[in-house]
């Protein structure tokens, strides 16, 4: 009698047995690589002071230490109308997983600039307009001199908006274990952290020297920024994230009035505290 295929027969069972017990259905959340995700939400901004200059014919001068705020809506139904979703401050995103801590994405920071008015001011440079405009009522030769600047003789944001359209590098990294959290298909917490920089494509609001309102949009200068946040993902597909992110804005060509030869310049700083939602697949 032969005894081949009867230990052929035990090592077939015993292999079944044992894959068997090895294998594991796979989490949906233990991979990242070739997911895409997007997100949509909103920020609140905090500004530093900065000099802006204003030059055209007959004038050149920098309004000194000039602060502003943001304009904020709240938590309001404009967030989802899609005809007024450029009215509150939004954040916009769509990226991809390079690898599964690492993505690329691209984005849009919808930010609202209002320069404070009616304050003392300091002011460098002159001003000598014709006198058949009303705005030559401020002409004259500023030597550093602290002055009240009205309304009447500037008004001054970025209210639709400062955009911030950027190209984004980020790190995302799974810290659910530290929270003992097991079932990451169901809830899990990732830490993410990135760079950027893009362009500014300002629409910006301007009455100067009580010429006419000028309110177009315009390619204005350049931004780099970078953010770490909190990533909290739901069911698998659909998380909210929580991000503090701070960066450098450069506009040295922002469009004032009709007049293309008149423009004014700045730079500053600024902080963003942002809550988006998204959802994130596999394609």
């Amino acid at each position: 009698m032969t005894y081949k295929p009867l230990l052929g027969l035990a090592f077939l069972v015993l292999s079944l047995h044992i894959f068997g017990q090895d294998t594991k259905p796979i989490k949906y959340t233990a991979s990242n690589k070739g997911k895409i995700f997007f997100s949509w939400g909103g920020n609140r901004e905090s500004f530093s002071k900065s000099d802006i200059s204003f030059k055209g014919k007959n004038y050149n001068f920098t309004i000194k230490d000039v602060t502003a705020k943001d304009k904020p809506k709240g938590w309001h139904i404009d967030y989802i109308n899609p005809t007024r979703l450029t009215i509150p401050q939004t954040n916009a995103k769509v990226g991809y997983f390079i690898s599964d801590n690492y993505t690329v994405s691209i984005g849009v920071d919808h930010m609202k600039y209002v320069m404070d008015r009616n304050r003392t001011r300091t002011i460098d440079g002159y001003i000598y307009l014709p006198d058949t405009e009303l705005g030559s009522a401020f002409n004259g030769t500023y030597n550093n001199e602290v002055v009240f600047v009205s309304e009447d003789f500037l008004k001054f944001e970025h209210t639709n908006g400062l955009n911030y359209v950027y190209a984004e590098f980020a790190r995302y990294d799974d810290i659910s274990k530290l929270f003992n959290i097991r079932n990451t298909d169901k809830f899990q917490i990732n830490i993410t952290e990135g760079l950027a920089g893009g362009a500014l494509y300002p629409k910006t609001n301007t009455t100067l020297l009580k010429k006419e309102r000028y309110d177009e949009f315009h390619v204005a200068g350049y931004g780099f920024s970078a953010h770490a946040g909190l990533n909290l993902t739901f069911f698998k597909y659909f998380f909210m994230q929580l991000d503090l992110k701070g960066g450098f804005i450069n506009m040295p060509d922002i469009r004032t009035t009709s007049n293309t030869a008149e423009s004014a310049s700045q730079h500053f700083f600024y902080l963003q505290r942002v809550i988006v939602f998204g959802g994130i697949f596999r394609i």
